[in-house]
């Protein structure tokens, strides 16, 4: 599927002037930036400091999504130390760590080449502050508290780590080529659920709830403190940053060939959304170019649709794993079908645009998984009762 040319996407010109001619002139603050043309976003157009339309009046670049890709190399950290379980135990402090960005914790043992480990640290940006930021203050605590208390079970399994798992036994589990899979006392892929867990709390939720959401109320007529640009434009860089390091997102891709390497939210939007994975970088790039003109309606509509298909893609990725595990012919396949499928199905709670919430991915998961038997217990029917849930809140 070729990229489509972002001026496809979005609000026509003419309803924008309704809007303009609607309001009084003095009601119409001027803006800081020098206007963008819609049509002049093309596919080779970068999303980084290198980009000529997104300049204040002097020529300096507005684009700053460094915060984004900080957040992005913590998730990395956390990703890459929890399956240090093949080789070592776990230190579930060391995770802790990682999640607050407390005490130094990257290094180069710790996170994927390359980075800057020095100004990770040193960035003061985490994950655990920004997870499930659009709950409430309480229940945000639930949320964060959850991933930490998976911390802890991968520190206590990775011990059983040479031991053959079985119903109640912690250890690993093999596939057809004798990998191991780590699952705890229920079966579970510990590992998945945190990764899966992250994808919904942090990038879904932060990205789709907060950023593209309440993030749109941003002041846009005055720049932040010390910097070069609007509150606006950062969180929206922000957005961008916390989706991919790349600055063309999936640049070259095909739907049988991922074009740039992308990690969590950003690769299963490409793996389960060929309908508009190709559709999402045009969307960013257009609704940047509407908070250079002030054009709120492109901007709404454009935040609208990265949040739709996010929400899809996560839906789409539970369902696939949920078909994974009915086709896997081994425990180590199976386990690992349903560890990823149970995380995402943890993360539809933050699927807000298709009205999911907590009681809908609990109640799920608790007829699928909530035996005292768990992964041992599963059943086809359970496997379809969720799959025709998930289908019907998400039309699938």
């Amino acid at each position: 599927m070729k990229r489509n040319n972002v001026y496809l996407l979005g609000a026509t010109s003419a309803l924008l002037l309704a809007g303009f001619t609607s309001c009084k002139k003095d009601d119409v603050k001027p803006s800081l930036r020098p206007a963008v043309v819609y049509t002049k976003l093309v596919e080779d157009t970068k999303y980084d400091n290198t980009n000529t339309l997104f300049v204040d009046a002097a020529g300096a670049s507005t684009v700053d999504v460094s915060t984004g890709n900080f957040r992005y190399r913590v998730f990395q950290g956390i990703n890459t130390y929890a399956n240090t379980w093949k080789t070592q135990t776990v230190d579930a402090n060391v995770l802790k760590k990682m999640f607050a960005n407390t005490d130094n914790p990257f290094t180069a043992t710790t996170n994927p080449a390359p980075a800057d480990y020095t100004a990770l640290n040193a960035s003061g940006v985490q994950l655990r502050n920004v997870t499930a930021a659009s709950l409430s203050a309480t229940d945000a605590e639930a949320v964060r508290t959850k991933i930490e208390s998976d911390f802890t079970t991968l520190a206590t399994i990775s011990i059983s780590a040479n031991i053959p798992a079985v119903r109640g036994v912690a250890g690993y589990v093999l596939n057809a080529s004798n990998a191991k899979t780590l699952v705890d006392t229920k079966g579970f892929e510990t590992t998945q659920i945190i990764q899966k867990g992250l994808i919904g709390a942090f990038s879904l939720d932060y990205i789709s709830n907060v950023l593209l959401n309440k993030g749109l109320d941003a002041d846009n007529y005055t720049l932040v403190a010390g910097k070069n640009y609007t509150q606006l434009e950062q969180n929206w860089d922000e957005a961008y940053g916390s989706l991919t390091l790349n600055p063309i997102y999936l640049a070259g891709s095909t739907d049988s060939q991922k074009g740039t390497a992308e990690s969590f939210l950003g690769s299963y939007i490409w793996e389960y959304n060929k309908a508009n994975y190709a559709k999402i970088y045009p969307a960013f790039l257009k609704g940047r170019a509407a908070i250079v003109n002030n054009d709120k309606t492109e901007l709404k509509a454009q935040a609208l649709f990265i949040r739709t298909q996010m929400e899809k893609a996560i839906a789409a990725a539970a369902l696939g794993y949920l078909g994974k595990w009915k086709t896997g012919t081994d425990e180590g396949t199976r386990a690992h079908a349903i560890g990823e499928g149970l995380g995402f199905i943890y993360s539809l709670r933050f699927a807000t645009i298709h009205g999911a919430n907590a009681k809908f991915s609990d109640d799920i998961l608790s007829a699928l998984v909530g035996s005292s038997g768990g992964y041992w217990d599963l059943t086809n029917d359970k496997i379809n009762a969720a799959d025709a849930a998930i289908r019907a809140k998400f039309a699938l």
